[in-house]
């Protein structure tokens, strides 16, 4: 029997809590109580009826409402994220392997300071061999020669061979 995995995309289904209400949507509904609650407590007149108290908690509520609201399957607070996303990305992107955005060690790499290292640098050993002059003149006359074929060739190492053939 043949077998497919559904994508995790298609599986999930958003938790209705009563109705068509999702969590988000009651959390954005019941924050404007709270909210209110203690805007009621701490501004003056403290535990006391005022118009100003009214008017800002009417406005947080009515807000939240608007950010509940349901569109295309997703509700407005969600699309005001993503347009915000959307807006505050930069426009143009330069690449730079040195830049700290987004890295998450950003700490280590700033307080890191370079250290002083003074070392006695080694000679450098040559790995041709020296040649003496009799055998130096007969590879001069090799190459000079227009009848023999020379030929260099690096292979997958990085080693440098010479082919001299004379016809």
């Amino acid at each position: 029997m043949k077998t497919t995995i559904v994508p995790a995309q298609v599986t999930t289904v958003e938790d209705k809590i009563a109705g068509n209400i999702s969590m988000h949507q009651l959390l954005l509904l019941v924050v404007p109580i709270f909210i209110g609650s203690g805007l009621f407590v701490i501004l003056p007149p403290f535990f006391s009826y005022a118009v100003y108290k009214v008017v800002m908690i009417a406005i947080i509520t009515s807000l939240c409402a608007l950010l509940a609201i349901r569109i295309r399957g997703k509700i407005l607070l969600f699309w005001l994220v993503v347009l915000l996303k959307y807006n505050l990305r930069p426009r143009y992107y330069i690449f730079n392997k040195n830049d700290l955005y987004l890295r998450e060690d950003n700490d280590l790499v700033i307080n890191k300071e370079p250290e002083a290292v003074e070392e006695e640098l080694e000679p450098i050993h040559s790995l041709a061999p020296s040649l003496s002059l009799g055998e130096l003149m007969t590879a001069e006359q090799l190459l000079a020669n227009p009848n023999a074929n020379f030929r260099l060739e690096i292979n997958k190492k990085g080693k440098l061979s010479v082919h001299i053939t004379e016809i």
